[in-house]
């Protein structure tokens, strides 16, 4: 009677810990990111991420002891690639992409941050040190001088132009990997094509972090992550209790 009892009562409470346990996981990574998100709020260029996830119902014949099983499991990291506001600086190598596109570093990496600067060499680099390209694939290397970027992203020195920034696009939506804070990779499958779009000279993108709703947004996680634990503890609580009361049967 006592191992019928077992029986009925234990796959309930450890289904109940199952789900609040992966819903808590699922909790915690987007707190993780929603923390990475207020982190660089004032990054240009940035990207905002959420997580996806998917549920399904196990079986009421599913082996629930096996742990990869969860009622919630985490889907991947999703990118918004909406554009951030445009930040005016009047520094000449600061330059904003008008509209969809990505300019293009060396190594087939992509950003839309704009923030450049020149080495000792001449070549025009990004924040992190990765030069950036021209329309002929190779390093764009600027003579010294005064420098200006057009509206289409020729950049003259001294009034005589010397290159001209590529500007790329990939198909929608952007299916890119993360490779830096603002830079990202393209998969092998996917081919980038010439884009039209326009640049703003001068000014850079900001990222596209509202910090307002990521604070509130992390305090609904945060609180919705604190319920979940309070599960667990109550499914614990529940089954330790239960296995007692069964015990002087």
């Amino acid at each position: 009677m006592i191992g019928t009892a077992l029986a009925l009562t234990k796959p309930v409470m450890y289904k109940g810990i199952y789900i609040a346990a992966s819903g808590a996981i699922l909790k915690d990574a987007e707190l993780s990111l929603t923390a990475r998100n207020i982190a660089n709020a004032s990054t240009p260029g940035y990207k905002k991420e959420r997580t996806s996830f998917s549920s399904f119902l196990l079986p009421s014949t599913e082996n629930i002891s096996n742990p990869e099983r969860v009622m919630v499991e985490k889907g991947k990291v999703v990118t918004d690639f909406s554009a951030g506001d445009f930040i005016k600086t009047g520094n000449p190598l600061d330059v904003a992409i008008e509209g969809d596109g990505f300019f293009v570093l060396e190594g087939e990496r992509y950003t839309r941050r704009g923030d450049f600067r020149l080495d000792e060499e001449g070549y025009l680099l990004n924040i992190d040190g990765l030069k950036v390209m021209g329309v002929d694939d190779t390093p764009i290397q600027l003579p010294q001088g005064r420098v200006e970027i057009g509206p289409g992203g020729d950049i003259l020195v001294n009034d005589t132009t010397v290159g001209r920034l590529k500007i790329v696009d990939f198909p929608q939506p952007y299916n890119l990997i993360q490779a830096g804070e603002a830079t990202y990779l393209a998969p092998a499958d996917l081919k980038p094509v010439e884009s039209s779009s326009r640049v703003s000279p001068g000014v850079i993108e900001g990222s596209n972090v509202n910090i307002i709703k990521e604070m509130v947004g992390m305090i609904k996680t945060t609180r919705e992550f604190e319920t979940y634990q309070k599960m667990i503890q109550a499914f614990d609580s529940a089954t330790s209790k239960a296995l007692n009361e069964i015990g002087r049967i």
